[in-house]
């Protein structure tokens, strides 16, 4: 009789394992996450895009009531006294502008914009991350010329476990990404300008830790 119970109490412990199982598996994968290639290709042609939690303060010439200062939602859209849900995210000022000038043109006469920026958090897209043995890893707004000293200034430079020769700058180009190797060791402990890079807008920097 004993044995019996052990034997149904197997069977059930089987069958609950399977149906556990048959649950995990059902559970649906999240897609990779995308990296969204940066409209900068190279230094010469960077010119900043508008991103959510910017503020842009648009000047409507002999129309003050319809101009002001409003803040990009996370939504990567504004809404005007006159206009609702205008697109500005991944846009320079001056594109935003001449948009603003032809949806304004429903109810104006030949208006004449000016838009200016403030606070420069632009999009993600245009960011660049640091992850890994940085001090203080973060995303950072690019700025033109920035070089890779630049960066590692920023973050704190390497923590004292980090394999900064070891580290990699993944880059989109054409639509695919590709990896660089990194000198930041090189660079920060022993002065070789060498290994400063230009960096560009949606540069990820990956910094290992170190084997000891």
């Amino acid at each position: 009789m004993e044995k019996r119970y052990i034997r149904i109490a197997t069977v059930m412990c089987g069958m609950i394992l399977g149906t556990l199982l048959t649950a995990c598996s059902s559970v649906p994968v999240l897609p990779t996450a995308t990296l969204h290639p940066s409209k900068t290709v190279d230094i010469d042609s960077y010119r900043y895009l508008i991103g959510a939690g910017d503020s842009v303060n648009i000047f409507v010439w002999r129309h003050p009531e319809v101009s002001g200062t409003f803040v990009v939602r996370p939504d990567g859209m504004i809404t005007t006294s006159l206009v609702e849900d205008i697109p500005v995210s991944g846009r320079t000022p001056t594109e935003l502008a001449r948009q603003i000038e032809e949806v304004l043109s429903t109810y104006l006469r030949e208006p004449v914009v000016t838009v200016t920026v403030s606070g420069f958090v632009g999009p993600f897209s245009e960011q660049i991350r640091v992850i890994g043995e940085a001090a203080r890893p973060q995303a950072i707004n690019y700025k033109k010329n920035m070089t890779l000293l630049d960066v590692m200034i920023r973050v704190g430079g390497l923590t004292q476990y980090a394999d900064g020769n070891d580290a990699v700058l993944v880059r989109v180009e054409n639509g695919q990404q590709k990896q660089y190797e990194l000198s930041i060791d090189s660079l920060l402990r022993d002065g070789e300008i060498n290994a400063n890079v230009d960096m560009l807008p949606g540069d990820i920097i990956i910094i290992p830790e170190a084997w000891f």
